[in-house]
């Protein structure tokens, strides 16, 4: 109700033997009253907001989602190792720092060079988040000298580093509890578990499927892409804990199933490059894909064409083929699509 119409409201009770009009008596004195009562309003339906999972937000939704006993996942660190390069017998110090060009790693252990100048060492990136989850060759420099130490580098990519369960991330495993019946360990409640773990984007279920007692629990990481090792195992270990007795539970990670496109643009030359029509096309399609992951048993040729249509710089396009055919690409239960080549005629 916005603030002429609770003016008029409370106006229309006077005796209409006086007069309302604007800059009467009764019109400057109930004014300040109706816009008070507004504002009344407006926190009313702001305290509601944040009372319901589907209106709610950040803290609030937290502690929404936290009465149903579903936990907002924490961010994570992401870890590996390095290999330093320094003076036969030199220390490397657990809690000193290698550093790429964004941030820096902390060592977790102590290890000693040997007689070869060189040791493999644990680090931990020292923030958490996806940040720290660089490539292979991007940790090469000591943000200070370090006693004997004349070189870093990581032959692997750091893994492990997560973002915090974004808002609609957690609205959507919410729903996912309290509308699927997770109790008595029920393949809902596997889905439950595997879910709840940082790091896991999606989890499918499937019971019975190597005889009585088994259970396969098959997951895809936060970026919708097949899950690796250590988040396979962090899943496996939580759900060993809390399972039911007798229960033979395997976790593993979907297999990627590669989404290769090849087609013909006419891209809008006259407002943008070539290059950024091409940039916009794939992320739109990995968009859609990540989108779609564990949710469709398909993806959709005309799907496809038309997010390419719907891409900035792009007027039209030909010749599309989604894995060398113009039919949609069947998606198993135990498989993820992930974005391919991407080819341009």
């Amino acid at each position: 109700m916005n603030l002429k119409s609770i003016l008029n409201r409370m106006l229309s009770k006077i005796d209409p033997s006086y007069d309302t009009n604007k800059g009467s008596f009764f019109y400057d004195l109930l004014t300040p009253v109706a816009i008070e009562i507004q504002n009344i309003i407006e926190k009313i339906n702001e305290v509601l907001n944040r009372r319901f999972v589907a209106t709610s937000s950040g803290d609030d939704l937290t502690a929404n989602c936290a009465e149903m006993g579903i936990d907002r996942k924490a961010a994570t660190y992401s870890n590996g190792y390095v290999i330093v390069k320094g003076s036969p017998g030199s220390i490397v110090a657990q809690g000193e720092k290698v550093s790429s060009d964004l941030i820096n790693f902390i060592f977790t252990e102590s290890k000693e060079i040997g007689s070869t100048g060189e040791v493999k060492v644990s680090v931990k990136c020292e923030f958490s988040g996806s940040i720290g989850n660089v490539p292979a060759g991007s940790i090469k420099s000591f943000p200070k000298t370090l006693s004997g130490l004349n070189e870093v580098n990581n032959p692997e990519g750091m893994i492990g580093g997560y973002d915090q369960e974004s808002d609609e991330d957690l609205k959507e495993r919410y729903y996912i509890a309290v509308r699927t019946p997770s109790t008595s360990g029920n393949k809902f409640q596997y889905q439950s578990w595997a879910l709840s773990c940082s790091g896991t984007g999606g989890a499918r279920v499937v019971p019975l499927w190597a005889g009585k007692g088994t259970v396969k629990v098959i997951i895809i990481n936060a970026d919708k892409v097949g899950a690796d090792e250590q988040l396979t195992k962090t899943v496996a270990t939580y759900i060993e804990e809390v399972r039911p007795i007798g229960a033979d539970v395997t976790v593993v990670s979907a297999t990627e199933k590669k989404i290769n496109i090849s087609v013909k643009i006419a891209a809008d030359i006259d407002n943008f490059t070539v290059d950024t029509a091409k940039e916009n096309v794939t992320k739109n399609i990995s968009n859609y894909l990540k989108e779609m992951a564990f949710k469709r048993s398909y993806v959709s040729y005309a799907k496809i064409g038309a997010l390419i249509l719907d891409s900035e710089g792009v007027i039209d396009y030909s010749n599309l083929k989604v894995n060398g055919s113009a039919e949609n690409i069947v998606v198993a239960d135990d498989e993820v699509a992930v974005i391919g080549v991407v080819t341009y005629e």
